[in-house]
């Protein structure tokens, strides 16, 4: 008897395995990149750490090897985002920021460069470079504190209110140029959520860590200075903008920010009729970036938000990068961004908006926020602890352990195997517990399976005459482990990301 109920159960998943269509004709966007920041940890790690550790953390988040197993090192990012730095650092306590994690040192001081400066940021830029990382890309949260209104590297709290001093464009735009033409970057973000007022967060007067607001018309100024500049000195980095606090103010009117004039920011940068258009600049890459914070829950909203934002990507023929996302706040009581989590319930939820982003807004790059992170927070794809303790302070400055995450392989599922100049392609299976998105390379598909409930059965396209198939599985057990697959029947395993290489012979 117990011999019939397996051979049942067998043949029963077997009939229900779920036949995988691709129709790789049908071509969507082109894909650039995955990446993180080296905000705020890596200037503590990068220049303290015992070697041994730091080559570790850059091989977890760079590599594109392989063990003797078959399994990857690391996640294989293609992209790296260098936070560069306005000059709290050098201020202290002056700076008004009180926690030194999050001030940030400058390459200019009293009117002097010093390359050695952020010198733990940039032992992970080179390390980025040894891994043959595809691109760099640098962001400012604030101008220089030496070409700012009030002296600080953050704003006076008023929505809207650049904290920058006008008259010192031209240092400002000669500094950004020095910067970019050192570090080499490919890509340069000269805002950084300009919704956000970026100032005191209580009567004290402290900040919370560099920033400054920005409106569309001074934006628009300002990287139309900064794009002569380049275009003067021939750089070949490309300008993005802009970084928006929410994607809702990327493609929304009659928002909460209609009167700073900070939101409609598709229609203002890359609408041709518009006073503020700046498509036309020899340096500004043709995307907008939008950071994907509290739009992501309820599931519903996860899910308009991106349609609509994909609609308006499309009507304006630009590109789309979600170029900064962490979990934040409860999240209509789906997650909650506080504890850090280790395992697969972070993981799936964050697995879930990259596949949004991704296939309804049509997302070309897809960059998470902390690549280390010491906070006891949803923010990190590693951590650094000492002795079981968390926080920005001395206890994990100077040493720590490394902790990895399910949420880095998870990204890794992307990161890894869907690398720039993929296409994403139709794909369809009619088991609709499962996500699924597909990727074409030369001779090489790439699917992509997120499955948050049961084992699932799944069947494989036959896409050429002769080809083979092999899995990487990130579960509860699992960290991006190889699975040979024979034949076309696949099993994903429950609570899973999978992602499958079909590879013509």
């Amino acid at each position: 008897m117990k011999k019939l109920a397996v051979l049942f159960l067998l043949l029963n998943n077997f009939s229900f395995a779920q036949k995988i269509k691709i129709d790789t004709s049908i071509t969507y966007q082109t894909m650039h990149s995955f990446g993180a920041s080296d905000c705020w940890s890596m200037q503590m790690v990068g220049k303290y750490y015992p070697l041994e550790k730091r080559e570790k953390i850059a091989e977890l988040l760079f590599s594109q090897e392989m063990d003797k197993s078959g399994n990857p090192k690391g996640i294989g990012l293609s992209m790296w985002r260098f936070n560069i730095g306005a000059g709290s650092t050098e201020q202290v306590t002056k700076s008004m920021i009180t926690n030194e994690w999050r001030r940030a040192e400058c390459f200019l001081e009293n009117g002097k460069y010093d390359w050695t400066k952020q010198a733990g940021q940039q032992w992970f830029m080179d390390a980025a470079k040894r891994h043959k990382v595809d691109f760099t890309l640098g962001f400012l949260n604030s101008a220089p504190v030496s070409f700012t209104k009030n002296g600080l590297a953050i704003g006076t709290g008023k929505l809207g209110e650049w904290n920058f001093d006008k008259t010192k464009i031209d240092e400002f735009t000669n500094f950004l140029a020095e910067v970019s033409t050192k570090l080499e970057l490919d890509y340069l973000s000269p805002f950084n959520e300009p919704q956000w007022d970026w100032g005191p967060k209580s009567k004290s007067g402290y900040g919370t860590q560099e920033g400054t607001p920005i409106d569309n018309s001074d934006l628009a100024w300002a990287v139309r200075k900064i794009d002569e500049k380049f275009t003067q000195n021939n750089l070949k980095t490309k300008l993005t903008i802009a970084e928006t606090a929410q994607i809702d103010y990327l493609y929304k009117t009659e928002t909460n920010r209609s009167k700073e004039n900070q939101d409609n920011q598709i229609e203002d940068f890359f609408g041709t009729e518009s006073p503020n258009y700046v498509g036309n600049l020899k340096s500004v890459e043709k995307i907008i970036c939008g950071h994907s914070y509290f739009t992501t829950s309820p599931n519903d909203e996860l899910v308009k938000k991106r349609m609509d934002l994909g609609e308006k990507i499309k009507k304006h023929n630009i590109n789309y990068w979600q170029s900064e996302y962490c979990i934040l706040g409860d999240n209509a009581g789906e997650i909650n961004g506080s504890k850090m989590d280790l395992g697969m319930k972070t993981a799936l939820y964050v697995a879930k908006v990259i596949h949004t982003d991704l296939t309804l807004a049509n997302a070309s790059a897809w960059h998470w926020w902390l690549s280390v992170s010491a906070n006891d927070y949803k923010d990190g794809l590693i951590y650094i602890s000492n002795k079981g303790k968390l926080g920005e302070d001395d206890n994990q400055k100077f040493d720590g352990d490394v902790l990895e995450s399910k949420l880095l392989w998870t990204l890794g599922n992307f990161s890894r195997f869907v690398r720039p100049e993929m296409q994403r392609i139709q794909v369809d299976l009619e088991n609709k517990k499962v996500l699924y998105s597909a990727y074409k390379g030369k001779n090489q598909v790439v699917l992509v399976l997120i499955n948050n409930v049961e084992n699932q059965s799944i069947e494989l396209p036959s896409i050429w005459k002769k080809q083979k198939a092999e899995a990487y599985i990130t579960s509860s057990e699992d960290n991006l482990k190889n699975k040979k697959i024979n034949g076309q029947r696949f099993t994903l395993p429950q609570e899973s990301i999978t992602t499958i290489i079909i590879s013509k012979l």
